[in-house]
This record gives C-alpha cells, structure tokens and sequence, in this order.
C-alpha cells in the first residue's frame, strides 16, 4: 500500500502550489495523513488550520487520517531522539530548540516514520531537505520513503507566486468565481511537472467555462444562489462572479426608468397576465413572438424590465421575473 501525507503549515488559505502536492498526494495514495506541521508557532495564523480545511474539501480533496497537529505529538519527537541519543544539533541543524519544543526537521521525520509513510511528494523547494531526512531516517533506524519532488507554480517572471498575487492561493480562486471543479481539473492537468509552471488563469478559466456549461439549470442556479428559473441568464457567463452579476442585472428592479413605447408594454401586459406566475421557457419564447408579429419595440421592453438596452436574451429576462414583478415594472 502507497502512503502518503500532506503536510501544510497553518499559515492560512492554501497557496495554488500546495494545492498541487494536495492533489498529487491524494491521487498518488492509497492513504493519506493530513498532517498539520505547526512547530514553527510564529509562523502559524489564528483559523490557519480551518482556512486548510476549508480550501480541501471545497476541492474535493479527502484524507484517511488526520489532521494530526505536530505540536500534539512533541513528547513523541523528543523521545525519539533521546531513544536514538541524537545530539540536539545534528549535522550542523538543530532538532530541538533550547526551550524544548522540536524543530520540523525532526518532527516530520519521527511522523513519517510512525504512520509508515512510504512516499513523500512535495514542491521542489523542499529538496534541500532530502539529504538531511535520509541521516535522521538512518540514524533513527528506519528506510526512508521514497522521495518524488514537482516543480512549483511561479508567476510570469518565473519566480516564486507570492500569496498577495491574483489567482496565487485557493481562496482567491473560489472569490474569483472559478467552481471549485475548475480549479481541480487544472490541478490535475499539472499532475507532477517536472520543472517550475507558470499560473495559467486563462486555462482555470477556460476550465470553468467547461464546468459551469455542463451544469444542469437546478445545479448552476443553486451555485449562483438564484431562483431555477433564472438560470438561462446564466448561461455563458465565465465564473460564478460574473453569473451573479448577470443574475442581479435581471432580478435587481431598475431604478429611475424612463417607459417607452407604450403600446408595446400594454401588449406585453395583456400577454402576461394571462400566463402562470412562472414561464417556461417554450412559454416566454412565445411572448417575445407575439410581441414581434405585432411590431412591438422589443428594445423598450427590455428597458422597461430591466433598466438596460442589451443583456441575456429577452426571453431570458421573462423567465426570470415572476408575473406581478414584471407587471409592476411594465406598468407607469
């Protein structure tokens, strides 16, 4: 069996980068521990643990065991080296701290070895680690596993992302709007880069355009948080930000709106209040018809309903408003 860990540091949402070993991990293992390295305790966040949790299972991304906090187990570090009668400093890093508490170093290598873990993946800026863990492996007695190290996601200038760029860490995906299967299916495409990739945004857009096309209108209108009948307003909209804003441009009355062609509005009044308090859309579609056949100024219509001049499809529009709505905002 292939064992794997994931082992981020509660310092808050998850970088794209650690979603990427997260990723790798999980479709690498047949078990995984989530495993939350916080010896370093000025680095860690008040909610950091959460916010990792949270971006995790927002991806879709589960684990066999954990989270085990590395702060819980420091007694189980210290015997370890003391049992080995490793010195406190070792090969030139020290293991413990003067005050008591364990370093990373020695945590991690005590915790691979107590939960069996038979392959470490991780981003390639954890290399210099390697040669060190393999001494403390031997010196504690034990193999250790199998090392695989992926490149990392840099920005445009190849460098590393910092968390304060667009796009660089999983909350400021989900905040941009992207679905959460987008993200994931861009991580997947990585799979194990051999060398440093750039952030593609246009691909996790180009994604999510994909995802949210091939929803349902009851999946797309729960995402967005709309009525169902409101979901063809959604529909070609690149994220859920921008089906939101589509969303309100409809549902949100207009202010201010000035009624043109009244003959039209007082078809289209005569029309729908003949009609159920809903459309379908075979229904809505035959509004627009009829409002055509007779030379009705559609465009008046639209600005009557919506305070715009362009927008989704009018037939869109009447699905969207409930019958008293749309006869409250066709009439003066």
């Amino acid at each position: 069996m292939t064992r794997v860990r994931f082992a981020p540091s509660p310092t808050g949402t998850l970088h794209v980068g650690n979603a990427l070993s997260a990723v790798a991990n999980r479709r690498f293992g047949d078990w995984m521990l989530l495993r939350i390295d916080d010896t370093d305790a000025a680095r860690n966040v008040p909610g950091g643990e959460q916010a990792i949790l949270g971006d995790l299972r927002w991806l879709g991304i589960d684990w066999d065991e954990g989270p085990v906090r590395q702060s819980d187990r420091a007694e189980r570090h210290l015997e370890a080296a003391r049992t080995a009668g490793l010195p406190q400093r070792f090969e030139g890093v020290m293991l413990w701290r003067d005050e008591g508490p364990p370093t990373f170093h020695l945590a991690s290598v005590v915790d691979d070895i107590d939960f069996a873990i038979t392959h470490v993946i991780r981003g390639s800026d954890h290399r210099a680690n390697e040669e060190l863990h393999a001494a403390l492996h031997e010196a504690l007695g034990s193999k250790p596993p199998h090392v695989i190290h992926h490149g990392l996601v840099v920005g445009d200038d190849g460098k590393k992302l910092s968390k304060r760029a667009e796009g660089a860490t999983v909350a400021s995906l989900r905040d941009a709007g992207y679905p959460a299967e987008g993200v994931r299916a861009y991580l997947d495409e990585l799979d194990l880069p051999k060398h440093d990739v750039h952030l593609d945004l246009d691909r996790i857009r180009s994604l999510s355009v994909d995802v949210l096309g091939q929803l349902d209108d009851e999946a797309l209108a729960e995402r967005v948080g709309v009525p169902v009948e409101a979901a063809p307003l959604l529909r070609g909209a690149h994220d859920l930000v921008e089906a939101r804003a589509l969303a309100r441009t409809v549902l949100d009355p207009p202010s201010n709106t000035v009624l043109l062609s009244p003959e039209t509005l007082e078809r289209f009044v005569e029309l729908r209040s003949q009609l159920p308090d809903v459309l379908e859309q075979d229904e809505a579609k035959t509004v627009v018809r009829e409002l055509k056949a007779v030379g009705g100024n559609l465009r008046a219509l639209r600005v009557a309903l919506t305070g715009q001049e362009r927008g989704p499809e009018l037939w869109a529009v009447l699905r969207a408003l409930p019958r008293d709505e749309a006869l409250r905002r066709a009439l003066p």
